[in-house]
């Protein structure tokens, strides 16, 4: 379930509202998106997988719609764990290109944007 949306590393891109298959999101104009229903998530780490800024942290097994502190997923090295696990961050631009959901979905972006 979606557990934490940082303000401090949010830049307002709107990728985890474009990306979420259930909507949880929504996006403010001029702001920051906000988690409006967080019930609604299916732990599909799409919205952690797209944010460019790590700002997202999607708990694998949460039983509670209670938000962890932030600073203790950043003490943890939390935030970004799941892109890096799988090579999308630090530089492997190149193994995401390879991603058949990644080559979907930017292309879907690309379409309609």
């Amino acid at each position: 379930m979606i557990e934490l949306l940082s303000d401090s590393r949010c830049v307002g891109c709107d990728l985890c509202v474009e990306v979420c298959p259930t909507r949880v999101f929504d996006a403010v104009a001029g702001g920051k998106p906000v988690i409006a229903r967080q019930g609604d998530c299916q732990t599909c780490f799409m919205c952690e997988l797209y944010c460019p800024t790590d700002a997202l942290y999607v708990a694998p097994q949460a039983e509670t719609a209670e938000m962890p502190a932030e600073a203790g997923l950043v003490a943890r090295d939390l935030l970004g764990s799941y892109r890096r696990s799988i090579g999308w961050s630090g530089g492997a631009r190149d193994r995401r290109l390879g991603d058949s959901s990644y080559i979907i979905l930017d292309r879907y972006f690309s379409d309609t944007l």
